[in-house]
């Protein structure tokens, strides 16, 4: 029996509310223990606020890549109220080193670059579903190609993440338990290294260092929440460190909540010295919009974070071929990793209206004369507050579709915002609100 059954990603899909189910485990939650925080190579860490934002502004400056928006119909966003400049899609690596080996990798992000998204997300935990014989081959893959590739540091981004207390990533500083500034010092610097570079572009906590209800879960249940939680302010204190370091240009946020997101802006208002959030990397698409009635789309739009919208095709529910008499392809992801992919499984497995929601939005899309991925992606880019969206594929065919959806209304270059009315019909947007309102967010 688990000594902390509230421990963070114990939740109610679980089989037994004492153990968690991250990675397809079913293990007993190791107890939490504490850490002392400390950072022995911060050397500049008593520099004044204002000569360490002058540093940064410079070096972000500095890094920002000089892509040339016409040389691709894939526009662009600037991430956040000072953020960076990036385009409509994030390719997502986090099948790199599971089931797109390194050959197909190099082949995709060749593909990426060719069409302007220079935009690359990954994290140490990475490839999905973890195990510790392939940890961080995301990142070295990342890595590998962007020292053979020929293409120059500065003209790409790369985001990368520290991995949220689970108990069971024991390869991961034995948890990792909690996110406290040694854990991150850690994790950063293992990143670096598996990517071989001395910086990352934008540095995320993946997912919180408290209880949350999140991969499936929706609804919150205080018996869960637990002691010893490591404060925002302390997390930001490290990301900041790293920021004046060098080893970090912008800080983003994950799977958060409107209470995280406005606690980590608000101490950064109240501290100059603290990073402020550009970015918040969340769920969003046809079947999960929790994001603009919880409280976070005002948020993000009244301070200025990005949306970073990831799964926006609900892990290929959305793309309709799940819904073939068969179960869809055996090689895709929802077979080839059932039981081992807990939140696949738990987030986007069999449930109620799941399938039904699905059916409806494919029969939409068919009727407005498009694919089912040609819908769900541009509705999420037609989100005014969505920077960009997080998009995976596993092979050429996949993204050359992926990035034909996402091309500029009306054929043009440039800054790729895009009315409503632009990035589908009207009546196709009102339809779309009307399945919503039969079947709300069956992929919380």
């Amino acid at each position: 029996m688990c000594a902390r059954p509230r421990d963070i990603l114990c939740s109610k899909t679980t089989l037994n509310r004492s153990c968690c189910l991250l990675g397809g485990l079913n293990v007993p939650c190791p107890l939490r223990t504490s850490y002392v925080s400390q950072s022995p190579h911060c050397i500049r860490a008593a520099r004044c606020a204002a000569a360490a934002r002058e540093v940064h502004e410079s070096q972000a400056a500095a890094r920002t890549p000089s892509i040339d928006a016409n040389a691709s119909s894939i526009g662009r966003r600037t991430l956040g109220r000072g953020g960076p400049d990036v385009p409509l899609l994030c390719f997502g690596c986090m099948l790199f080193g599971e089931s797109t080996s390194y050959p197909e990798a190099e082949r995709l992000l060749s593909i990426c670059m060719e069409a302007g998204v220079n935009f690359f997300d990954t994290a140490e935990m990475y490839p999905v579903p973890q195990r510790a014989e392939t940890a961080g081959a995301s990142e070295e893959y990342l890595g590998r190609w962007l020292r053979s590739s020929g293409v120059r540091r500065e003209d790409v981004l790369v985001a990368s993440k520290v991995a949220g207390p689970s108990g069971q990533m024991t390869w991961l500083r034995g948890g990792p338990h909690k996110v406290d500034a040694d854990n991150i010092r850690q994790a950063l610097d293992g990143t670096l290294r598996r990517l071989g570079t001395d910086y990352v572009d934008l540095y995320q906590i993946h997912w919180p260092d408290r209880y949350v209800p999140m991969f499936g879960d929706s609804e919150y249940d205080p018996s869960y929440a637990y002691d010893s939680t490591v404060p925002l302010e302390e997390q930001l204190e490290a990301l900041g460190r790293a920021v004046r370091e060098g080893k970090v240009r912008f800080v983003g946020l994950s799977n958060e909540t409107p209470w995280g997101l406005c606690k980590a802006l608000a101490a950064a208002s109240l501290d100059p010295s603290l990073p402020r959030v550009v970015s918040l990397q969340n769920a969003y698409s046809l079947t999960c919009r929790t994001f603009d009635s919880d409280g976070l789309a005002e948020v993000c739009h009244l301070e200025g974070v990005g949306l970073m919208s990831y799964s926006p095709l609900a892990m290929g529910l959305l793309t309709g071929k799940y819904l073939a008499p068969d179960g869809g392809p055996p090689a895709a992801r929802l077979n080839r990793y059932r039981g081992r992919y807990a939140e696949a499984e738990s987030r986007y497995g069999p449930k109620p209206n799941v399938r039904e929601a699905v059916a409806a939005y494919a029969a939409l899309a068919s009727r407005a004369g498009m694919s089912p991925t040609q819908l769900a992606l541009r509705y999420v880019l037609s989100r005014p507050l969505v920077g960009c969206a997080v998009v995976g594929a596993s092979s050429e065919a996949q993204l050359r579709e992926l990035l034909a959806a996402a091309a500029v209304p009306g054929g043009g270059a440039g800054g790729g915002k895009g009315g409503e009315g632009e990035w589908l019909p009207v009546e196709v947007l009102e339809e779309i609100d009307r399945i919503h309102a039969r079947f709300p967010n069956p992929t919380p």
